[in-house]
């Protein structure tokens, strides 16, 4: 089932998620660089930056989807890198990808069902899909259309679903404004500040500086695959070294 958390959850000191001296190549091309950061339970957790500083790689490196080179990752202590993407959502790591990836040819709720493929107790995955479907009215409207009929936005909130399917401890997200159009946009994150104020731990990977700056409580800011900046995100919306890592010009 999908678990919520008490409204007054406060983050603890020890990091949920943690990340040491991760770097990670394509081939010659170094993606990451040493790139560390952590997240405590209860968090949101912007990455931001410009196109190809890394922030992808970085969630891709975290849920198993690529393994690195030198580094480590441990959720809850124990460290995960090595292991297979399935094992590390079994932990509780659910990692919504750019580009939404949905099954075009699957209908929504087969779509949805997917993320659930970890779990076996069938009365709470179609209880989930209900709340699924009145977090997104949408989707329960085309439920039982194929994926590939749905816009941009409709796709992107059944990828958030399919994620949330597994009930995860951390949900992770890159690009979810992406291709959406703005109205939708607001209803999106609106949803995920409803998450975030009932305790779900969010690691977020946006473009739109502003919007992610907006919505995290902390913030890491990578360039040309390493952290170029850390703090708090209310601190870092006007910080012109920001803007300065977009342009690639950060010192």
């Amino acid at each position: 089932m999908i678990e919520q958390a008490p409204t007054e959850h406060v983050a603890t000191d020890a990091p949920l998620l943690r990340v040491d001296n991760l770097t990670v190549k394509y081939g010659p091309v170094t993606a990451l660089k040493g790139v560390s950061i952590e997240v405590r339970k209860g968090e949101a957790v912007a990455l931001v930056g410009a196109n190809g500083a890394g922030k992808s790689t970085l969630l891709r490196a975290i849920s198993g989807l690529i393994q690195p080179t030198q580094g480590s990752v441990h959720y809850a202590g124990q460290k995960i890198n090595g292991r297979p993407p399935a094992d590390i959502l079994r932990l509780g790591i659910a990692h919504s990808p750019e580009g939404r990836r949905l099954f075009g040819s699957l209908t929504v709720a087969e779509n949805l069902r997917l993320g659930a493929c970890t779990r076996g107790d069938t009365a709470g995955i179609a209880a989930d899909i209900d709340r699924i479907e009145t977090l997104f009215p949408i989707i329960g409207q085309r439920r039982n259309q194929a994926a590939s009929t749905l816009s941009g936005g409709e796709q992107q909130m059944v990828a958030l679903g399919r994620a949330l399917m597994s009930s995860p401890q951390i949900l992770m997200l890159d690009e979810p404004s992406l291709g959406v159009a703005p109205l939708v946009v607001k209803s999106i994150f609106a949803q995920l500040e409803a998450m975030k104020q009932a305790g779900t731990t969010i690691v977020l990977v946006e473009q739109n500086m502003k919007l992610a700056l907006s919505f995290a409580s902390r913030a890491y800011v990578l360039r040309t695959g390493q952290v170029a900046l850390t703090g708090e995100a209310r601190d870092l919306v006007d910080d012109p070294r920001v803007v300065q890592a977009y342009l690639g010009t950060a010192q």
